[in-house]
């Protein structure tokens, strides 16, 4: 499946880290989480992503034009750039990216129904946020979305509870959506979405749609959202705690997600 990551927003919560380069770019070790993140799709076998672009867009393409430079030994003549010789071969040289101008002010819901050209005839897609990771077995995940033929999946998990809040029924059909409540109990959304491309039905032409708003809402109503529960590591970086979180786990061999 092709995987969609909304890789467009301002990151404002974090700008203590980094105010020069746009969220998914921000490194764990020596790779921008962004690149954690399909790293970990691709080792399901899913190597065809498409980068939902906004905010300093330019870094994030110019960071993968260059790639094989920066991660990789070369030899160079001065003056001919053409006499490269890269001396070790790129485990990611079968991923193909699409790279999507999606609007530096648009929201979520906007970003996802600019790329559905880019699904083409495909009648399902993975999606997910450009700033979170997690361990989640995406095998388990998309037999689960086929299982029920609804139109959206979600990952549901067990985080602090600043973010959207979801209820369901024992069958995992959802019944209620909140996004950000006050105070939260049970699972929030993790992301890590399975879709059907019935989904661009319910994101209307508008810039300020916000995916996990009117479009989600209506999904519940028309039971049409179902949630896979994931009980293992989910975390996102929006804060500097959460980057030197990040950053230790994988500093220390002890990351959840690097299974490669």
């Amino acid at each position: 499946m092709k995987v969609v990551i909304l890789c467009g927003g301002q990151g404002t919560r974090i700008r203590d880290v980094a105010d020069n380069i746009p969220k998914p770019m921000i490194p764990i070790g020596n790779y921008p989480i962004l690149w954690h993140i399909m790293k970990y799709y691709s080792l399901f076998g899913h190597k065809e992503f498409i980068i939902c672009l906004g905010h300093q867009g330019k870094v994030i393409k110019e960071y993968f034009l260059n790639y094989q430079i920066n991660t990789s030994d070369f030899t160079l003549q001065l003056g001919n750039k053409e006499s490269i010789q890269f001396k070790n071969k790129s485990q990611e040289s079968d991923w193909v990216i699409t790279f999507a101008e999606t609007g530096d002010k648009a929201m979520t819901g906007s970003r996802i129904r600019k790329i559905k050209k880019y699904i083409g005839d495909d009648s399902q897609f993975l999606l997910t946020y450009g700033d979170g990771l997690s361990d989640v077995d995406i095998d388990k995940l998309i037999a689960y979305h086929q299982s029920h033929h609804r139109i959206l999946t979600l990952t549901g998990v067990r985080p602090a509870g600043r973010f959207g809040e979801i209820m369901c029924t024992d069958e995992g059909v959802v019944s209620e959506f909140n996004e950000k409540p006050q105070a939260a109990e049970g699972r929030i959304n993790g992301g890590f979405f399975v879709c059907n491309k019935e989904l661009f039905d319910y994101l209307p032409d508008n810039d300020d749609l916000v995916f996990e708003k009117e479009p989600m809402m209506h999904l519940v109503k028309d039971q049409q959202l179902m949630q896979f529960n994931h009980d293992g590591f989910w975390q996102p970086m929006d804060t500097y705690r959460e980057f030197v979180l990040l950053n230790g786990l994988y500093e220390n061999d002890n990351a959840p997600w690097k299974k490669w």
